[in-house]
């Protein structure tokens, strides 16, 4: 989204209109790939270590996701961030809604994180945490599909690429991580779950939307045990049903505007947790192997600094190659996995 607002549009000048057709050509590259099923193979590519830091890295990731969207974690130019208003209407309802889910998973209820999200929403309401109705009236088919691909615009059709491929697959690693579906590094349907997020991709550009991926989210119905195809299917139903509900829907998940910042108070405490529980993986990895845990450690914390699951997997991938080279272990790394650090290196060559 910030590439696509403030890069694309801003910065490069080109239409919002013109940004969504990059977004479209990029999703149907990512297609393409898809059906000729290479996903399950750049998995398998990818080494443990690196698997279970994405986890990690993840989850820091969450957390300091939720911590912003409570107010607890805000802007210091002086420090880049610093501690937030604790007496603020947001904060107090993400420090109650977290005490609430902690009491709850402590005790073992099930849905715990689901019932504290709606705790925390009720106490939301009283204390005036709503959000507008959204309407995608004005973005709907507005992609402008049949323009010049000129030089400059390809590179951003790359860039778009670049960014919902490795940020979809470094959500897939760590999710399916903490669910624990990757058994001896390989992850089984890989090549559907990506069609999925290509398919989101393209259908999403039409709609009028930045690239739609494969959410981090998605590891809080994990951290309840939601790990079956039929936890999807009525996860799939609910948004469907929630068309029919958008000012509830947008109430619980909605922005809660402080001067000039959107909060997301109600949420907030869930996501928190979720990265907590996400951090379990950080086990898994080799501390006392430098040529694991360097790589390792500079995805967990490149991914929260950064705001980015993809700069996390990138800095990590290229650390990982260069040390396993210089080590003279460079055959024991997969030719996939020097690709995957030359188009890293080449992507912040071009951008």
């Amino acid at each position: 989204m910030v590439f696509f607002a403030v890069i694309v549009c801003g910065v490069m000048g080109f239409s919002w209109q013109v940004a969504l057709r990059a977004v479209f050509i990029s999703g149907a590259l990512f297609l393409l790939l898809t059906i000729l099923n290479a996903w399950g193979t750049i998995i398998e590519a990818i080494p443990d270590c690196l698997k279970h830091s994405i986890a990690v890295g993840i989850g820091l990731l969450i957390s300091l996701i939720g911590l912003q969207y409570g107010g607890l974690v805000v802007d210091n130019p002086a420090v880049l961030v610093g501690l937030g208003n604790l007496k603020s209407t947001p904060v107090i309802v993400t420090f109650t809604g977290m005490l609430v889910t902690v009491i709850l998973l402590a005790k073992d209820v099930k849905g715990s994180i689901l019932l504290g999200i709606l705790i925390t929403c009720v106490l939301g309401i009283l204390l005036g945490v709503v959000a507008p109705i959204p309407d995608i009236t004005p973005t709907f088919m507005k992609l402008d599909i049949m323009g010049a691909l000129e030089v400059g615009f390809l590179a951003v059709i790359f860039v778009f690429f670049f960014l919902d491929v490795f940020d979809t697959m470094g959500t897939l690693i760590g999710v399916t991580s903490q669910a624990g579906f990757i058994r001896d590094g390989k992850l089984p349907r890989a090549n559907r779950a990506m069609f999925d997020d290509a398919l989101g991709t393209v259908s999403g550009a039409i709609l009028g939307t930045s690239t739609v991926t494969s959410y981090i989210e998605s590891s809080t119905g994990i951290a309840q045990g939601g790990t079956t195809g039929f936890a999807s299917i009525v996860t799939g139903l609910l948004f469907l049903i929630a068309l029919f509900f958008s000012p509830l829907a947008e109430m619980i998940g909605g922005s809660y505007m402080v001067g000039e910042t959107a909060l997301h108070p109600v949420i907030a405490p869930a996501l928190i947790i979720v990265g907590f529980l996400m951090t379990k993986s950080i086990t898994q990895i080799n501390w006392n192997q430098i040529t694991e845990a360097l790589p390792a450690f500079v995805v967990i914390i490149i991914m929260p600094f950064t705001f980015s699951i993809t700069e996390g997997i990138g800095f990590g991938v290229i650390i990982y190659s260069l040390l396993m080279v210089v080590t003279n272990k460079g055959k024991e790394v997969h030719w996939i996995l020097y690709l995957i650090s030359i188009l890293f290196l080449t992507r912040y060559l071009l951008t």
